[in-house]
């Protein structure tokens, strides 16, 4: 399955422009969408549910409070698992966050969830993993898709940012509803760089998440 490679990153590019006059000028702009997958899995969705409803400030500094209870700056699930919700708590986590902490080790310890396997999984079956643990819904497990594993063909039709994005450009009267953005992106044969065009919406607000 292709990834966010330069080369099919240029592709993408390529294809959005000829496609779609919208994402045109904001491709000419932006250049080459930066959407770097990482293999830092674990880590990626430990930081998510941290930082859920958070401002990257007060993220940032609860992250580091969370590392600064481990020996290392990132704790592997059993070492996750030795401090109680308690001691989460502790260092800034709400109780539901610590509890969902701790569960996502505990798929991970007792083989629900296999982050290994990502690669050879389609979209849908790493959708129906993630969202298995608690506190990781079907955004986080877009955002994922995205800019962890370089899935190039990601519609996040829940994100805020995509909805105001595409309201903006494309002159809905109202915030599109998630059909209307899937009708939109078939109409304008965003596929299969569905992720990326998302990218460039975004990057129309000056708001690309960071994840």
């Amino acid at each position: 399955m292709p990834t966010a490679s330069r080369s099919e990153l240029e592709r993408a590019a390529e294809h959005l422009a000829k496609n779609d006059p919208h994402l045109a000028p904001i491709i000419k702009r932006a250049g080459l969408a930066a959407i770097k997958p990482h293999s830092n899995y674990y880590w990626e969705l430990v930081d998510s549910i941290i930082s859920q409803q958070l401002s990257v400030k007060a993220a940032a500094s609860i992250e580091k409070r969370f590392q600064e209870l481990f020996d290392s700056e990132f704790p592997e699930p059993a070492a996750i698992l030795e401090k109680s919700v308690e001691e989460l708590r502790a260092v800034g986590l709400s109780g539901a966050k610590a509890r969902y902490v701790r569960d996502l080790a505990e798929h991970v310890l007792d083989g629900r969830l296999v982050l290994d396997n990502f690669d050879s999984m389609s979209n849908e079956e790493i959708i129906t993993m993630l969202t298995d643990v608690k506190g990781i819904g079907e955004w986080t497990a877009h955002m994922f898709l995205i800019f962890s594993l370089g899935r190039l063909d990601i519609l996040p039709v829940g994100d805020l940012g995509i909805r105001n994005g595409i309201r903006a450009l494309y002159s809905f009267e109202d915030i599109p509803t998630p059909q209307q953005i899937k009708d939109l992106a078939a109409a304008n044969n965003w596929a299969p760089y569905q992720s990326v065009a998302s990218w460039y919406v975004w990057h129309s607000l000056d708001n690309v998440p960071n994840v």
